[in-house]
């Protein structure tokens, strides 16, 4: 005969089960379709797999842009720099309107395989002007082109010839 104790500590034991099994299962599927926002330094320094899903995030590089028409289909080339590094990135279709050199974008898609090309499947423009990406600011205030006491983030048309500011005092 249990006991009323026992009775609650089975109860308990498999209350606990059922609420670890729970979140296993939601962790599991969710894990499958989470993607990363990486910068293009930290593509770089250390490239995700070929076929792995993730974002990456910059500004598109000045005169990068290249569009032609192949099949019947718009392919775009262009560049995404964080001010440390760029990243060659391909893309078919149509761009969204406020794509541009010099603007913020956040391209989803993977690394080709065998180069250093990122193939998006989607091209996400900037939407307000003082959009940046997080990791992009980073980047840059870890690179030295940028030191928010002086006021708001460089042009990316800019970066490639800046020094770096020093404080005074």
């Amino acid at each position: 005969m249990m006991t009323r104790k026992k009775r609650r500590l089975w109860l308990l034991v498999t209350c606990g089960i059922g609420v670890g099994s729970a979140v296993a299962l939601t962790l599991a599927a969710f894990s499958s379709s989470l993607t990363y926002f990486l910068a293009p330094a930290q593509v770089v320094a250390k490239a995700p797999a070929p076929g792995d899903l993730f974002r990456l995030g910059g500004i598109v590089q000045a005169g990068s842009v290249s569009k032609t028409v192949t099949e019947g289909q718009l392919l775009t080339t262009f560049r995404v720099t964080d001010g440390r590094a760029s990243i060659p990135v391909t893309y078919t279709g149509v761009l969204p309107d406020l794509f541009r050199e010099g603007q913020g974008v956040v391209t989803i898609g993977s690394m080709a395989p065998g180069d250093h090309d990122f193939i998006a499947q989607e091209v996400l423009a900037k939407h307000g002007a003082d959009y940046m990406p997080k990791a992009v600011e980073q980047a840059l205030r870890e690179s030295g082109k940028w030191n928010p006491k002086f006021g708001p983030p460089p042009p990316a048309s800019t970066w490639n010839d800046m020094t770096v500011k020093k404080a005074n005092g």
